[in-house]
């Protein structure tokens, strides 16, 4: 057996995070999580909706975020929506808390995927979409099924 690097899995996602906010930056962070958190997520019961990140005493937190409690799990099963620490760099959490700081802009969680065997969570540093930006999103995509139509018929 080789080591090839595969595609990560991806385990959730945040859709609506795409429909409300202009995505400027994106980042790659690991997640703490509980070992009935951890196949809870597996099974694909996450939900990111709602979810937003917040730097809080030189850590960075993920707030919002629903992970069902384990189906099979016993007492030591979690609290679905309790905070859950992000693993990143010193610098990495200096740099996006300056960037929150400014004006308009939040982390927000994009996905949930797993990498090499780890569970990591694509973060994006977001600024919210006007609603005219929300109708220009709606008008593309439908231009694009269109077209995606058009070209699957003349096939």
């Amino acid at each position: 057996m080789g080591t090839t690097d595969h595609a990560p899995k991806k385990l959730a996602a945040n859709r609506k995070a795409l429909f409300e906010y202009s995505v400027l930056q994106r980042f790659e962070a690991g997640i703490e999580l509980f070992g009935t958190e951890v196949k809870s997520v597996k099974g694909g019961s996450a939900s990111l909706v709602g979810g937003f990140a917040r730097e809080d005493g030189g850590q960075v937190w993920l707030h919002g975020i629903n992970i069902p409690p384990y189906e099979q799990g016993n007492r030591f099963n979690h609290a679905p929506d309790r905070p859950r620490r992000l693993l990143l760099h010193k610098r990495e959490i200096e740099k996006l808390a300056a960037q929150t700081q400014q004006k308009g802009f939040s982390l927000v969680p994009l996905s949930l995927y797993l990498k090499r065997g780890i569970i990591k969570v694509e973060l994006g540093l977001c600024k919210g979409k006007t609603h005219a930006d929300k109708r220009e999103t709606l008008r593309r995509k439908t231009e694009d099924l269109e077209i995606r139509r058009t070209v699957a018929s003349y096939r």
